[in-house]
């Protein structure tokens, strides 16, 4: 039974997701089309952080049996003289792994290489890297330098990337060498839980190393989980489960009154408790009178990733390719709507900027979800074309973020499960609104869909229907706003 790196990661997060793994994968979520874009992106970086090493070997695997044979392969290449080595594969008794760069200093004395598509040093990273210097210990070589290469979230692109300045090398010797202690007792742990028979503990207040979210999305395809359990409350942390699992306590009804919660956490609890609806009106109309028509809902879609596609941009920095306006100009009014999508391989910040400014009038407040969102696009936009700058500065000025009577907890209905975001939010106010009959429901898919679409040119006999998909979807988020609005009013009216 072979321990991987990616195995042990596992273990580390959760000891029962190691065993899942091992022993009943089919109940692991599958990786989706959308998760896979991110391992794409992440490979993509991976090709620019080796152009650090010119003369590296690149070995690697495209199925199984080349996986088999990369140890073989690996040793191969050291002993005819290469010197640095992308995607070799090392192996001492149940523990292997495939590392990123190594490269080879004398006769066993190597410096360790790992690539990371985040923008700085995190604990994980050491905790990876604690592994592979294990493994390569036992091998018979010395570990000398041990770095992660990461992304440079200030360079911008402007030409053709430059991998020395795209990216950063950080060394991390002694924090990785410090986890060996650490590093030795969880391979046994994990080794110990990869061959038992019996599946550990799989109370997701184990969960460990932020992996909760995930972890709790395994555990209700293992388990049945009642609706309004204590999993459903907001800010949830393993703390927490940890006090709940002592106190026996499994729905949010349950929850003692007298139990420190936050704020936001117990108007969530209180409204399950009370079965109702809990509303601040006197604040949710302090918040409308606020506002000035004419109204403008906006909402962008943008693209975005690890590399920039454009110039004058930065890693992860997001660039709308799309935007949906809904314009309500007096209370009674009918709704006017305009719309912007952007359908061909080229930079779509010009065209935005003209047609928004076009349509978005001088006057009135503008509404957006999340508004900080927007706030950043209008600030980049305004970056990088500077004739616009005092334009979406002054757009920015009249920005309102329509969230806030829900984050706020103003507004607190239980079904909304602890959430403020829009797709929890308007099933309960506006039933008769789905995203669920859509052909994309969420924004990573829009961006996704529209980048293979129109920038890799991958979906040519789809073109046509994402774009009327996309039209749809970024539509229905200022439509779902404008009525979320109109139910707020109708509570300052009543």
């Amino acid at each position: 039974m072979l321990l991987s790196k990616s195995e042990y990661m596992m273990f580390l997060k959760h000891p029962a997701w190691l065993w899942l793994k091992k022993h009943d994968k089919a109940k692991l979520p599958i990786i989706d089309d959308n998760t896979q874009a991110v391992f794409d992106a992440g490979h993509l970086f991976e090709t620019y952080a080796e152009q650090l090493f010119p003369e590296g070997v690149r070995l690697g695997f495209d199925d199984y049996y080349e996986y088999l044979s990369l140890p073989e392969r690996t040793q191969r290449a050291i002993k005819e003289g290469a010197k640095t080595i992308f995607q070799g594969r090392f192996e001492h008794s149940q523990l292997t792994f495939v590392c990123d760069v190594i490269q080879i200093v004398d006769e066993k004395t190597v410096d360790l290489y790992e690539i990371k598509s985040s923008t700085k040093v995190k604990l994980e990273h050491e905790l990876d890297l604690a592994f592979q210097m294990i493994v390569l210990e036992l091998c018979g070589n010395t570990v000398r330098n041990i770095s992660v290469i990461h992304v440079n979230n200030e360079y911008i692109k402007r030409g053709d990337i430059v991998p020395g300045e795209f990216t950063t090398i950080v060394d991390i010797t002694e924090n990785v060498k410090a986890k060996r202690k650490f590093t030795e007792d969880n391979i046994k742990a994990a080794l110990k839980v990869a061959n038992s028979e019996v599946m550990p503990d799989i109370s997701p207040s184990l969960a460990a190393y932020g992996s909760l979210k995930e972890w709790l999305g395994i555990y209700r395809g293992l388990v049945s989980v009642e609706p309004e359990s204590i999993y459903d409350l907001c800010v949830l942390n393993t703390k927490l489960l940890s006090k709940f699992d002592e106190l026996k306590v499994k729905k949010l009804n349950e929850i003692p009154s007298d139990f420190p919660l936050s704020g936001k956490q117990k108007q969530q609890v209180e409204s399950v408790k009370q079965n109702r609806v809990l509303i601040e009106k006197e604040k949710i109309r302090d918040f409308l009178s606020s506002l000035i028509y004419p109204l403008y809902f906006l909402d962008y879609e943008t693209l975005g990733g690890i590399v920039p596609y454009f110039d004058d941009l930065r890693a992860y920095q997001q660039l709308p390719f799309q935007y949906s306006l809904d314009v309500l100009e007096t209370p009674d009014s009918e709704i006017r709507h305009f719309e912007y999508l952007h359908s061909d391989n080229s930079n779509p910040a010009e065209e935005i900027s003209k047609n928004l400014k076009s349509q978005i009038g001088t006057t009135g407040s503008i509404l957006a979800w999340s508004a900080g969102f927007e706030k950043s696009c209008n600030t980049l936009l305004g970056t990088i074309l500077t004739e616009y700058k005092e334009f979406y500065e002054e757009v920015n000025n009249r920005i309102v973020d329509l969230m806030i009577p829900f984050s706020s907890s103003w507004y607190v209905d239980k079904g909304f499960g602890g959430s403020a975001s829009i797709k929890a939010v308007l099933p309960v106010l506006a039933p008769e609104l789905s995203y669920k009959t859509l052909g994309i429901q969420e924004g990573a898919s829009a961006q996704r869909l529209w980048m293979e679409a129109i920038l890799y040119g991958e979906r040519n006999a789809e073109k046509e229907q994402i774009l009327d998909d996309l039209i749809k979807y970024c539509g229905l988020d200022t439509l779902a706003m404008v009525e979320i609005y109109k139910h707020l009013v109708k509570l300052k009216q009543s």
